[in-house]
């Protein structure tokens, strides 16, 4: 099927709209940052860089460590711009820009979220990395697609339960990192986490400063949630929207997060440039052996 132009939206060069990327200055393995001002504190490792493309928010360099391909892009904030990101990166990789048909064969992107993101349990430190093998998503994004089959919904029943939630709120979803992909960057330095992804910064997550929240309890409740053993570590913007539509577009996806803040004593890191540059590190040694 054909896919209108209204729907599968070209620049006049054929680049994708918003990443303004051609099919062809894609790697298969992708890194995505927040700040469009870290991509090139990624590339800067990079041996040689052959794309370097930028449209608003979303800044892309391709290059080489070795001969390793990555691709490193900016995704802003928020899972509406990973709305945008992952369904175009798809779109990069699986759809004919010339006839505007879906490829007969897809590929799999491995997909590698370096991110900040600041803790709520008082046992994990600022500075300290952390994995996102689960993460739940309190906007509504994954709600808009038919993405059922890769909710947990026995946790998400659990977390309404637990957190008495506010029904005009949206309803959380869960979803987890791709395991073979996370494997190559577990270690002992790296915290296993189960991530809250907020619509926001302020109320979205607890924070008050001349507003009154709807719920002043909400990070309270969201630390002591407990399924299985399971506790929510960390709140971020982006993971649980990264993880959902990767599953459902048949990609791999895991999200690592430096710990630039700790909610529950108050800390927040001095030298936060200095602690995400390590975290690209530690990503880069073991993305070049995948």
């Amino acid at each position: 099927m054909k896919l209108n132009a209204s729907e599968l939206v070209l620049n006049k060069d054929k680049s994708i709209y918003h990443l303004n990327l051609l099919p062809e200055e894609l790697a298969q393995t992708v890194i995505t940052v927040g700040d469009p001002d870290r991509v090139p504190l990624v590339s800067q490792y990079f041996d040689s860089i052959e794309v370097k493309k930028s449209k608003r928010e979303f800044h892309t360099h391709t290059g080489r460590i070795g001969k390793k391909r990555i691709t490193v892009l900016s995704t802003g904030i928020g899972t509406d711009n990973i709305d945008i990101v992952l369904n175009e990166l798809d779109a990069l990789v699986n759809i004919d820009f010339d006839t505007r048909e879906i490829k007969e064969h897809t590929t799999k992107l491995n997909i590698i979220r370096i991110g900040t993101s600041g803790s709520i349990q008082p046992h994990i430190p600022i500075h300290s990395y952390l994995i996102s093998e689960y993460a739940i998503g309190l906007d509504s994004l994954l709600h808009f697609y038919d993405s059922q089959h890769v909710q947990h919904s026995d946790i998400q029943q659990a977390f309404l339960s637990h957190m008495d939630w506010l029904k005009d709120k949206s309803t959380p979803y869960v979803v987890r990192c791709d395991n073979n992909l996370a494997e190559k960057f577990s270690s002992e330095e790296m915290i296993p986490g189960f991530t809250a992804t907020n619509v926001g910064f302020y109320g979205p997550q607890g924070r008050k400063l001349r507003l009154p929240l709807q719920d002043s309890f909400m990070n309270d409740k969201l630390a002591s949630f407990n399924y299985q053993g399971m506790q929510i570590t960390n709140l971020e913007m982006e993971t649980a929207g990264i993880y959902g539509l990767a599953k459902l577009l048949g990609h791999r996806a895991v999200s690592l997060n430096c710990i630039l803040a700790n909610r529950s004593t108050g800390v927040f890191s001095t030298e936060p440039e200095k602690a995400t540059q390590g975290l690209i590190s530690y990503a880069l040694e073991r993305i070049v052996q995948i």
